[in-house]
C-alpha cells in the first residue's frame, strides 16, 4: 500500500487511545505502555509499504504493538530475574501510582496469563471479533472465545 505521512498520521488517529489502553493494561504503567505505543507506531510507519489495504491497519499495528509489549515484558522479566530485591523494592517505590484504571479491576487483569491479558485487551480496548483476535494471535476463533470466556471468568472471582 502507498502511504505518506498525513495518510499514516490520519490512520493513526483512528486508532492512538485504544492503543494506549491496551498498551496500559499489558504494561502496568504509564510511561512503559506510552513508549511501547512509541515504538509501536515507529514500526508500523517504517514498515506501512507491507500493508496490503489501509482497512487492515487497526489489526495490523494491534499486533505490532503487541508484539513490542510482549518482547518488553520478556525482558523486564529477565531483568527483575537478574536484579537483587532491594533494587526491585526501591523501583517500585519509584513507581508513581497509576489513576487511569480502578484497583481492583486492574489486580484481577494482572490474574491472568500473557496470551489471556492479549484476548481481553484485544477484546475489550480494540473492540475485535473472535474472529479477528484469532487471525492476529493465530489461534482457530472458537479458541478465541474459550479464552476469553475463561479469563472473565477469573477476574469474576478475582472480584467477588
Amino acid at each position: 500500500m502507498k502511504c505518506d505521512a498525513s495518510m499514516f498520521a490520519q490512520l493513526y488517529e483512528t486508532v492512538y487511545q485504544d492503543l494506549y489502553r491496551f498498551a496500559l493494561c499489558l504494561m502496568k504503567n504509564g510511561h512503559d505502555a506510552e513508549d511501547a505505543v512509541s515504538e509501536a507506531v515507529v514500526s508500523a510507519y517504517e514498515n506501512i509499504g507491507k500493508l496490503r489495504k489501509a482497512e487492515a491497519f487497526k489489526s495490523w499495528i494491534f499486533t505490532i504493538l503487541a508484539n513490542v509489549c510482549r518482547k518488553r515484558l520478556r525482558k523486564e522479566a529477565e531483568k527483575q530475574k537478574n536484579q537483587q530485591p532491594f533494587d526491585t523494592y526501591w523501583e517500585e517505590a519509584q513507581e508513581q501510582p497509576d489513576y487511569g484504571l480502578a484497583l481492583d479491576v486492574r489486580q484481577a487483569f494482572f490474574v491472568l496469563e500473557e496470551e489471556e491479558q492479549l484476548v481481553i485487551g484485544l477484546s475489550v480496548f480494540g473492540g475485535y471479533n473472535s474472529g479477528e483476535i484469532g487471525a492476529m494471535l493465530k489461534l482457530n476463533a472458537s479458541t478465541v472465545r474459550s479464552k476469553r470466556k475463561r479469563a472473565l471468568e477469573k477476574m469474576e472471582c478475582v472480584l467477588r
